[in-house]
Order: structure tokens, then sequence, then C-alpha cells
């Protein structure tokens, strides 16, 4: 499917956009749901970092023209963090921050306020962090997520950093920065840090920030762990793709998620010439592996794939030349995947066995590059 300009244009203004604040016994949270939800399909539920409101994370990747044939499936609710959104009131002295696992405790409540049943939910940062815990504690509420620089792990740069630097206030856009994007960003993409360093500065509340920053600093691990048959263990259940960028500093992170977490369940998706924030960076090949994720969910069987299938054909040579990282650069035809229609679903999520070369009995995740 081809779209026009004019034709994204019109299906943008199409999608209703409204604003509700949903009350819940650890305050009160920003949502913005775009477009109507449909029966008893998910909404795409997102999740913004640290220093970022739910219009600076994600609306570079939702404004995309590739992102329009997805809006026309599935409606999409942004939540924002307590005090994040724009125009936030500053929270009074005293004021008790929600911890990462109070926040994620909030979102059913989410749910039962527009009335939904599932998401399928998209986060980055601290969001990441976020949807795993919901994922882990509501399993039967999230079919499936992307996460975008998860970390699983509590401790962090933070908590180096906010020992030795002086002067939290002043220091916290820097330390923000060095979060959000990589070394060769920030010493090469002087505009795209600059664009960000000004909002964290003037657009976002410094002190509800600072709360925030610090629930997010204060994190306790995750406590996943890979399957083993017979054991019990504490995992996510639903599909799952992990991406991130090359020049990401979140890169080694999500690797070692990646090692926690269901084989046959989980794609790791290392972007190409890609810094922290691939939504913004390269959006188009983000929303074609969103769209692969979601075909593979039984969701959307006719969805266009040619941006992200040139991508690895054009990156391939890059590819082979890293000796390190072993890659499987599968397609929708050897993917073990069942795309029916939408009214009734079989899925089969066997994205581990993608390369029929690997010994069965040593489950890998599927690892794409693009």
């Amino acid at each position: 499917m081809v779209l026009e300009d004019s034709d994204m244009e019109m299906i943008v203004a199409e999608i209703e956009v409204s604003e509700h604040d949903v009350e819940t016994p650890h305050g009160r949270i920003r949502c913005t749901m775009k477009g109507v939800p449909k029966g008893d399909r998910p909404v795409i539920l997102t999740f913004h970092d640290i220093g970022l409101n739910h219009k600076t994370c994600w609306d570079t990747l939702f404004n995309h023209e590739d992102m329009s044939e997805i809006m026309q499936h599935f409606a999409v609710c942004h939540v924002d963090a307590p005090g994040q959104h724009e125009g936030a009131n500053t929270f009074s002295t005293g004021y008790e921050y929600p911890s990462m696992d109070q926040l994620a405790e909030t979102l059913p409540l989410v749910l039962k306020h527009f009335g939904l049943k599932s998401v399928i939910a998209m986060g980055i940062g601290a969001g990441a962090y976020i949807l795993t815990r919901f994922a882990l504690d509501y399993p039967n509420m999230v079919e499936g997520l992307m996460l975008i620089n998860i970390n699983p792990c509590a401790q962090g740069w933070m908590d180096w950093a906010a020992h030795k630097i002086s002067g939290w206030t002043h220091a916290m856009p820097d330390m923000l920065i060095t979060h959000l994007f990589g070394k060769e960003e920030i010493n090469h993409n002087h505009d795209l840090i600059a664009t960000y360093r000004h909002h964290i500065l003037n657009d976002m509340n410094q002190f509800n920030l600072h709360l925030f920053v610090k629930a997010y600093e204060s994190r306790r691990d995750l406590e996943i762990e890979r399957p083993v048959p017979g054991v019990n263990v504490r995992t996510l259940k639903c599909p799952s793709l992990l991406v991130v960028g090359d020049s990401s500093p979140a890169v080694d992170a999500v690797v070692e998620c990646n090692t926690k977490l269901d084989p046959t369940k989980t794609t790791l998706l290392k972007m190409a010439d890609c810094g922290g924030m691939p939504q913004v960076d390269q959006p188009g090949k983000l929303t074609e592996a969103f769209k692969y994720f979601i075909q593979g969910m039984g969701y959307m069987p006719a969805a266009s794939m040619t941006r992200l299938a040139r991508s690895r054909t054009a990156s391939g040579s890059s590819v082979a030349s890293d000796g390190n990282r072993s890659r499987s650069h599968t397609t929708e035809g050897n993917r073990s995947r069942s795309h029916t229609n939408e009214g009734s679903r079989g899925r089969s999520h066997t994205d581990g066995t993608a390369n029929n070369n690997v010994d069965q009995s040593v489950p890998k995740s599927t690892e794409v590059s693009c």
C-alpha cells in the first residue's frame, strides 16, 4: 500500500485526539488517546524516558508517513509520567513521587479507564523498564512489548554520577543528555543535542523532572531469568522486540536483558548507524521493524514491508564484516509465523528457530541488524 502525501495528511487529520487525567492511588496520570480503540483489538501503549514526555519522545515516530498505516489499525495511548507533560504544575514540597514499581501499578487503571483488555506496549529507557514491570505483573494485559534501551538492572550511570557531580540541578541536563544519546551523537550532532538540551531546560518542569529521575535512579532489578525446562522462573510471557542503536549508551544493558528472556519469544534488533533514540534517528526503519513485530503476532498480515527489507540488503556487507556478532537476517518467509486474518488469529511465536542450522536443543534469540 502506497500513500500519497495528501492521503497521509487526510488520515492524520481524521485521527481523533483526546487528553485524559486518570486518577490512581499513586497520583494523576496524563494520557493522550489518538484514534478510537477497535473492539477487542489491543491499543498501542507508549511510555517515555526520563527527560522526555510523550511528544518529545514519540512525535517523530508517530508522525512519520510509514506509521499512518499502523494507525489505521490501532489506536495509540501515550502515557506521561506524573508531572512530565507539557504545562505540568509543580508538585508541592513533600510530595512522594511514585516508584518505578508503583508507576507500573497505575497502568491497569489506565486500561480500565479506557475500557481496554490488552495493549501492545512500546517504551524507551525508564518507560521500557516500567512497561516490562507491568508485563511481568499483569501478563494477561500485555500482548507484546517493544523495548528500546531497556536496562533490567538497578545499578546504572546515575548511581555513580549522583555521588560524583555536585550541584544536581545544574548537572542534571548534562546527565540526561549522556543517558539519552551516545558519545558520537553528542560530539557530532550538535543541532539534535541542542534541541533536546533546550527542551530539558525550558519545557520540562525542573522540580517534577528531578523527582522522576530520582525514582528511576532508585529502581530495583527486574529479577528476570531465562526460562529453563522444568523450572519456574520469572520472565516475560509475551513476544518482545528489544531495540538499541549500535552507538547507544544502552547497548550492553540491552544485550544483557536479551540473555535473560525466552529466546523463542524475543528478537534483538541492533540498528546500524543509530544512536540513543532510534525513534527519532531512524523512524522509518523502526516503523518497519514494528510492522514485522505486529505481523508476527497475527495482525496486519497485508502490511507493506519494503523499507526494512531494502535496509537489510544495504547493510549486509557491514554486518558480514562484524565477526564478533552472530546475527540472523530473517525475513517473513523464513520466520515460522502464522499470518492469519485478524478475525481468527492463530499465532506461532518461534523467532528463536529462524535459523534452521542452529542446534534446536540450545535455542537462541533472533538477532537482527538493519
